[in-house]
């Protein structure tokens, strides 16, 4: 690769990119909804949330000094992370409390990239996580899916045009912070049923983050859950009025 084609990606990742019109931001964020209310496609688009959850769980982990085993995602679109390290404490909350408000966070923290004209940074920055994301994936369906999700990043900003990649990045943050909110009220309804055991749990075992926070704070599960509500719905919020330019 010569100097010139260097000097430019670095001015595309670190410069900034005009802001697209009003319309296309308009039509990315209905395209995400679509991705996100109607159930068969939210059986499909759901993985990509379930990347970022549990990878906020591995990243947690990390930063909390805990020895992070590996992630498994499923084809269900559940997931699993298992680290290692003291079972109770405050990283072992940080932890646990992760998953649900990573998507949401990541999507409000992608407004501000847009909001701020760093489409480009965006698209490699995703790009770069889901490759050290891919280095813990312990199965084959989750080096499946991050493989793909990672590739689309990686085309579209290595070789589309410039409102192609505004188009994407738009739709992608909408999509996290749209998809975000979703989980935390089939969480809720889910437990209004009885909660499920996660895979590797014990049979009848509740073992979603609210019932593992429960046990490890004392605060009641239901208390989690409206946090996780406040986190999703604010981020979605806050971030909307990023990417609507408000």
């Amino acid at each position: 690769m010569d100097t010139d084609r260097l000097t430019d990606i670095g001015s595309r990742v670190f410069g900034t990119q005009p802001d697209p019109p009003v319309w296309l931001v308009v039509a990315t964020g209905v395209l995400a909804l679509a991705a996100v209310l109607p159930r068969p496609a939210w059986r499909l688009t759901r993985n990509a949330v379930t990347i970022a959850h549990e990878g906020g769980h591995g990243l947690l982990a990390l930063v909390t000094g805990r020895r992070l085993e590996g992630i498994r995602l499923h084809s269900d679109t559940s997931g699993l992370t298992v680290s290692r390290g003291k079972p109770t404490g405050l990283g072992m909350i940080l932890t646990a409390a992760a998953g649900y408000i990573t998507p949401s966070l990541l999507g409000l923290a992608g407004a501000a990239l847009l909001a701020a004209g760093h489409i480009t940074a965006l698209l490699w920055g995703a790009t770069l996580l889901l490759l050290v994301m891919l280095v813990m994936i312990r199965n084959a369906y989750g080096v499946l899916t991050v493989v793909l999700t990672g590739a689309a990043f990686l085309l579209v900003s290595w070789l589309t045009a410039a409102d192609v990649q505004a188009g994407f990045a738009y739709a992608a943050v909408w999509f996290l912070l749209l998809g975000g909110v979703r989980p935390v009220f089939e969480l809720q309804r889910k437990r209004r049923r009885g909660p499920a055991p996660r895979p590797g749990s014990p049979s009848g075992a509740p073992d979603s983050d609210p019932d593992q926070l429960a046990r490890l704070t004392h605060a009641p599960a239901f208390v989690w859950i409206g946090l996780f509500h406040v986190v999703t719905l604010c981020s979605l919020f806050g971030g909307g009025r990023w990417l609507l330019g408000l």
